[in-house]
């Protein structure tokens, strides 16, 4: 009977182990692609005033491509504390500006999101919020470019 017992405690353990064994999955990349109504100068206008106003550093070059640092969540000293162990979150933004023609431009658009749920905890990646999100800065370039 002990040796029942026993056994019985080992499957237990053992099947409440591997339960917790699987990893995290990765989130989708969060990643838009849109063609706009407008020239592709006024679009790089508005990407970079858009992502400008979001909290990002932004860098353009030649070829249509911008990219940013890491978001700035406050004003101030307490940013780069936020950035490296207190923050719960951190994004960049990747996107691309192609012309199509004279008045119509292709934009994609990936925004890439880190979170951590403690303050030991590593950053990983994870889902981007809403408010940080590749849609939502869509919808932020469409209202300067007055589309919407």
């Amino acid at each position: 009977m002990k040796r029942l017992a026993a056994n019985l405690a080992t499957i237990l353990f053992v099947t409440a182990i591997s339960g917790c064994a699987g990893g995290t999955s990765a989130p989708e990349p969060d990643v838009m692609e849109v063609t706009l109504e407008a020239p592709a100068d006024k679009v790089n206008t508005a990407v970079a005033e858009v992502l400008t106003q979001g909290g990002y550093t932004v860098d353009q070059d030649e070829a249509g491509n911008v990219t940013t640092g890491i978001r700035q969540e406050v004003r101030g000293p307490w940013n780069g504390l936020l950035r490296w162990r207190f923050g719960v979150g951190k994004s960049r933004v990747e996107a691309r500006v192609v012309p199509q023609d004279e008045s119509t431009t292709r934009l994609r658009l990936q925004v890439f999101y880190r979170g951590k749920d403690g303050l030991f905890d590593t950053w990983e990646d994870a889902e981007t919020p809403l408010p940080q999100s590749a849609a939502n800065e869509i919808r932020l370039i469409k209202n300067a470019l007055h589309l919407l």
